[in-house]
């Protein structure tokens, strides 16, 4: 008996050995799917910090000049006091695509800066709606599908819009109905 007890500690002690080498390989794992998933969320996060980090005195000089115009571009989030509502009439326009079979039915209402904007929008009302138009139908199905598709649609006619008006801006855009077929 004493000459087994021996070999019975050393496949005690190899078992030892083999957790322990399993226990330090699993947290290597570990360590490195979280070292994998953070560098990822960092490279494929937002750029915008990049691009302002980046941007040479000469452009930010040309930033500062068309700041206000920017300022007047970006939606406004504050939903608590919304300003004047412009309705337009539905929107029925064909998708871009390959088969040419997918349309958007689509009504929005436009937030106003101002009450005063309101002579001026009625006056360039075929202007906006060409521009609307436009825009919706240079998109694919997959590129307004998604809702931060959407919420770039939106920038991007807000963008357009404020471009051609002059006694104010829009400082919203409000889907009141979107249908893709």
């Amino acid at each position: 008996m004493a000459g087994k007890k021996p070999e019975e500690d050393e496949v005690v002690e190899k078992k030892a050995k083999g957790n322990t080498v399993l226990i330090i390989v699993i947290a290597l794992l570990v360590l490195l799917l979280v070292g994998g998933g953070a560098a990822a969320f960092f490279l494929l996060g937002s750029n915008d910090e990049e691009t302002t980090a980046s941007s040479t005195p000469a452009s930010k000089q040309k930033e500062v000049g068309t700041t206000e115009k920017k300022k007047s571009s970006k939606r406004s989030t504050d939903n608590l006091t919304i300003g004047p509502m412009y309705p337009m009439a539905q929107f029925v326009v064909n998708l871009l695509s390959e088969s040419g079979n997918r349309f958007l039915k689509v009504a929005i209402d436009l937030e106003l800066s101002d009450a005063k904007l309101q002579p001026e929008m009625d006056h360039k009302k075929s202007l906006i709606r060409d521009i609307i138009i436009r825009t919706f139908s240079s998109k694919t199905f997959e590129e307004i599908s998604t809702l931060k598709g959407k919420d770039k649609l939106k920038d991007e006619v807000l963008d357009k819009i404020n471009e051609n008006l002059s006694d104010g801006h829009v400082k919203n855009i409000f889907f009141t109905d979107f249908v893709v077929q």
